[in-house]
């Protein structure tokens, strides 16, 4: 391991703090390292696998249509795309799909055709459109996303920045309506701020900014990369307030752990603007992509990812819920999408992460003072038991 560790901080931009641990396999929630040691994954690459390592079905998937065509770009068509619009569309009840690869870049298109919309049908004057954005947000890390980031790390250094954003308070929908203008385009906001935290807006909040958004002919774009194919123990988040965004962004779990794969959906008001050459990708839509991602799709559904996740993160929550006390201050979950918040004076969380990892369980840091624990949907509830019981050996 220790010459992975060297060649890594030799020749590897210093963008990451990764803990000292080396992979080589993975199947389900289990991951083994280059000296055979194992480990339950509670982190599942951000969300990326929510279906768990190499589901053997997108695994078939990915390698019957990398043998038969990987990419074509968008020059051509090709006979995965069309199959891939019409099994996202009507799993989200979609009317129009993007596909794109990162998150980042399905966040960077949405801001894109929201101002195109607000220009050619709300009548915002030219160069005037606003997007409405939360405090300590994470959308993604190019220079137009960290525009509006709260994040110093994110932005020192990197400046002049884009403009046209207005930040509010996560969760507060006073503070959204006050900040609305006639040059309002959008309202951009995750469903629960994954990086910050995991932090769970007040009950009605996503409801009201739906009312809002509606009442003042804005666009509301929910960013459900995180969040949405199951991680909060439903299709999407917004279903836990039984509303309908207007542009959903969805990512990491679309490519099953396998590929990058991200996506817009949208009403047809905002997509269905867009003409040829005024957007794209040379690998958004390629056939390999849609291939993994209807792979990914389908296993979700048949397989009952999301009912689990629901299932399990009741008894996960359940199970750190029993750990506050003098080191944890606040324990918050929906679905396996959960957090542990520990007192300033517990010195960190770092350190309670490299424990746990001593323990076989491989969980992250995020703000200092919390740890995210976010398994591949497919845990059972052995697997949960067995890593609430290393959690509560650490966090005692």
């Amino acid at each position: 391991m220790t010459d992975f560790l060297e060649i890594e901080r030799r020749l590897g931009a210093n963008t990451y703090k990764p803990l000292d641990v080396v992979l080589t396999e993975g199947r389900g929630v289990w991951v083994t390292d280059v000296d055979g040691n194992r480990y339950l994954d509670c982190l599942a690459a951000y969300s990326a696998v929510n279906q768990g390592h190499c589901h053997p079905k997108i695994l078939a998937a990915l390698t019957r249509q990398a043998g038969r065509l990987a990419l074509t770009s968008r020059a051509f068509r090709n006979d995965q795309l069309a199959l891939f619009y019409e099994d996202l569309a009507r799993l989200t009840k979609s009317h129009k799909v993007l596909p794109m690869n990162s998150g980042a870049e399905a966040v960077e298109t949405a801001i894109k055709a929201v101002r195109k919309w607000a220009y050619q049908v709300k009548g915002v004057p030219r160069d005037r459109a606003e997007i409405i954005v939360c405090a300590d947000n994470f959308h993604g890390r190019t220079l137009g996303i960290i525009s509006f980031s709260t994040d110093p790390g994110s932005r020192d250094e990197f400046g002049p920045f884009l403009p046209g954003f207005r930040i509010v308070p996560f969760g507060d929908a006073d503070a959204l309506q006050a900040a609305i203008t006639p040059n309002t385009a959008a309202f951009l906001v995750e469903p629960i701020q994954g990086e910050a935290g995991v932090i769970i807006p007040p009950a009605g909040y996503l409801a009201r900014a739906r009312a809002l958004c509606t009442a003042n002919t804005i666009m509301l774009i929910l960013d459900e990369i995180q969040t949405g194919l199951g991680r909060t123990g439903r299709l999407l988040a917004e279903e836990h307030e039984g509303i309908e965004a207007d542009l959903t962004l969805v990512g990491k779990a679309l490519g099953g752990g396998f590929y990058p794969v991200s996506a817009v959906l949208s009403n047809s008001d905002v997509l269905g603007l867009l003409q040829p050459g005024q957007h794209g990708s040379t690998f958004g839509g390629n056939p390999l992509a849609c291939a993994v991602a209807r792979a990914s799709l389908r296993v979700l559904v048949e397989e009952g990812m999301i009912e689990n996740a629901a299932a399990m993160g009741t008894r996960f929550l359940s199970h750190l819920q029993n750990l506050e006390g003098n080191i944890v201050r606040e324990v918050r979950g929906r679905g396996l999408m959960l957090a542990v918040e520990l007192h300033p004076e517990a010195g960190g969380a770092r350190r309670y992460v490299e424990a746990l990892r001593k323990r076989g369980l491989l969980a992250k840091e995020t703000h200092d003072h919390i740890i995210r624990f976010a398994p591949p949907l497919v845990i059972t509830a052995d697997e949960v038991d067995w890593a609430a019981e290393r959690i509560a050996s650490v966090l005692h």
